[in-house]
């Protein structure tokens, strides 16, 4: 998928893809940004599909595509347009060379086909889409047992949250640390259910506004500690 494109010289674009086999790759499109380039369109942000590529001693340089997905049907939303590029910007936070990135690529096509239906609010496939590529990464919280003594979390009362220390504690731990905040047994099930399930099953149900408003509140905390970027696209779509 094409995550990012920019102008260079007089019709040329560079793009940023994030590839199942290669990883975050850079690639020139020769001419893309002339009205009758046959690469044009695939050279535009949010285009999924094949691509073909020579590669150069930096970089690579690309043929044709033949794209199975424009999403042109995010571009008529603002919102959703705004929303598109910060998942973008997310998977080239964490986007790296030369190292597989099936995993991550599949959840960026998910979250975009979530997107498109807008069948479950754009906020929760949000706070689904960073808690999923952040366990991808090998940043997720602990969330199944307490981070000190590795008690079951179960989903029958409150959990302390910790975001410094990563998870959630026990009611015998939580006396030895300062700060933190109670998730309900609902958030706490909720986000369990993000870590454990298959990518192709996290956008098929709903949470109560209680449940979304504690997404929101771990996740911009946890984002806030763990994540070394303030993405410019996220202001964006928190502006409308």
């Amino acid at each position: 998928m094409v995550l990012s494109a920019m102008p260079v010289g007089d019709y040329d674009r560079r793009v940023v893809l994030l590839t199942k086999e290669c990883g975050k790759i850079s690639a020139f499109a020769k001419g893309a940004r002339r009205p009758n380039s046959a690469l044009l369109a695939c050279s535009q942000p949010f285009a999924f599909g094949y691509f073909t590529m020579i590669q150069g001693r930096s970089s690579y340089t690309l043929l044709s595509a033949d794209i199975s997905n424009y999403f042109t049907d995010l571009r008529e939303d603002l919102d959703l347009v705004a929303m598109g590029m910060y998942f973008c910007e997310f998977a080239d936070y964490y986007g790296r060379e030369n190292i597989e990135a099936a995993q991550m690529l599949k959840l960026l096509y998910q979250s975009f086909r979530a997107l498109s239906k807008r069948t479950i609010d754009k906020s929760l496939i949000r706070y689904i889409f960073e808690q999923k590529m952040m366990v991808i990464n090998g940043e997720g919280p602990q969330v199944f047992t307490c981070v000190k003594c590795n008690e079951k979390a179960d989903c029958e009362h409150s959990w302390l949250f910790h975001v410094r220390e990563g998870g959630v504690l026990c009611d015998t731990c939580r006396r030895n640390y300062l700060g933190g905040f109670y998730i309900s047994p609902a958030a706490l099930y909720t986000l369990q259910y993000i870590q454990a399930s298959s990518i192709e099953k996290l956008f098929t149900f709903r949470v109560s506004e209680e449940v979304l408003g504690e997404l929101e509140r771990l996740n911009e905390q946890y984002l806030d500690n763990y994540v070394e970027r303030k993405f410019r696209s996220l202001k964006l779509f928190e502006s409308f």
